[in-house]
């Protein structure tokens, strides 16, 4: 048996899956079936393209319930945090050591919660990594793929 993962989401994030996970078994599962039902009542099904379109249909929904049951089951909320050191579910400001004039703001949230359009970074990224349980005012060095940089923590919210 493969040991389950944690997938970490702020409350919001959790609420987010909830409905899409709602709005899957109650309005879009069922007009599929109604869906593969008036389909079927087409006749022939070899030659049927509105009946396999339903059941292309079907499998997506099935599989994204399926992937939303699992996230459900293994799910840590992340708390609020204390501002007095970076954790999950921090907004963290910071300054690029090497530019001055360059901030930049994240909140750090669980992968599956992620996205670096809304500054909504992953604990798992390398950023977020050197930020972790480190205080305003400390300069940290964020290994990345293109190379090291430093960065000064301003602000914890």
């Amino acid at each position: 048996m493969t040991e389950k993962k944690a997938i970490y989401l702020t409350a919001e994030g959790l609420a987010e899956i909830k409905a899409e996970y709602d709005e899957l078994i109650n309005v879009k599962r069922p007009a599929n079936i109604i869906a593969i039902k008036e389909a079927r009542a087409l006749g022939d099904l070899s030659e049927n393209a509105d009946y396999d379109a339903a059941r292309n249909e079907q499998a997506q929904i099935e599989g994204r319930i399926k992937k939303l049951e699992q996230m459900i089951e293994n799910v840590v909320v992340i708390e609020e945090s204390s501002k007095d050191k970076v954790a999950l579910g921090s907004t963290v400001a910071i300054r690029y050591v090497d530019d001055e004039d360059e901030t930049d703001e994240y909140k750090i949230v669980g992968s599956q919660e992620a996205n670096p359009f809304a500054s909504k970074i992953s604990n798992e990224s390398p950023i977020a990594q050197a930020l972790l349980n480190r205080k305003v005012g400390e300069i940290v060095t964020v290994e990345s793929p293109n190379g090291s940089y430093r960065v000064e923590i301003t602000d914890i919210k």
